[in-house]
């Protein structure tokens, strides 16, 4: 069995990065690093794009499919061992995940904006994680939806998916998790 979940944290305006394209110190925490570290380490694969890393000291060892539009479907990751060049517009998810022999397991996407958005219909479980005292005027939002009239909440919920209960990954930081589930 197989199951697409999303990892982000965003500033409480939803962004992820400034508008460099850098994750700034103001949404970086460990508790959430934590729990995004140990779910990555349950996956089958991970999914990004080119500009966007999970980074950690088990990152070389994850099987990985980076989203890209300089190839015309499937090639091997030279940056990555054991990652696959995949562009969705050349191939199917299906055909890379065979490709990359992912095997059932969760497959976690972790960014950036396209590739979040891209798998918006297929999502299971979203967990949105929030820096809730940090905004980054300017910034990369974690949807290409997201803007003046809409957040990352409108955004799952207009994709079919709910919010679970809110947990504390770092009360005195502002730092918390709800994980969106499809119904």
């Amino acid at each position: 069995m197989r199951r697409i979940e999303g990892y982000v944290i965003v500033s409480a305006d939803g962004m992820i990065a400034d508008g460099r394209g850098e994750m700034p110190d103001a949404i970086r925490n460990d508790a959430d690093q934590r729990f995004f570290q140990e779910n990555l380490d349950r996956a089958a694969v991970v999914v990004h794009g080119r500009h966007s890393h999970e980074g950690g000291p088990r990152a070389a060892a994850r099987k990985r499919l980076v989203v890209t539009r300089q190839i015309a479907t499937l090639a091997p990751d030279p940056a990555h061992t054991q990652g696959l060049l995949w562009n969705p517009l050349g191939a199917t998810l299906e055909e890379a995940l065979e490709a990359i022999d992912a095997g059932d397991g969760t497959v976690a996407v972790i960014g950036g904006p396209d590739v979040f958005s891209l798998f918006l219909p297929l999502y299971d479980a979203f967990n949105l994680s929030c820096a809730s005292r940090a905004k980054i005027p300017g910034g990369l939002p974690v949807f290409t939806e997201v803007g003046p009239n809409a957040t990352p909440e409108d955004v799952l919920r207009s994709r079919g998916l709910h919010p679970g209960p809110r947990r504390e990954l770092d009360a005195a930081a502002g730092v918390s998790v709800v994980t969106w589930l499809r119904a």
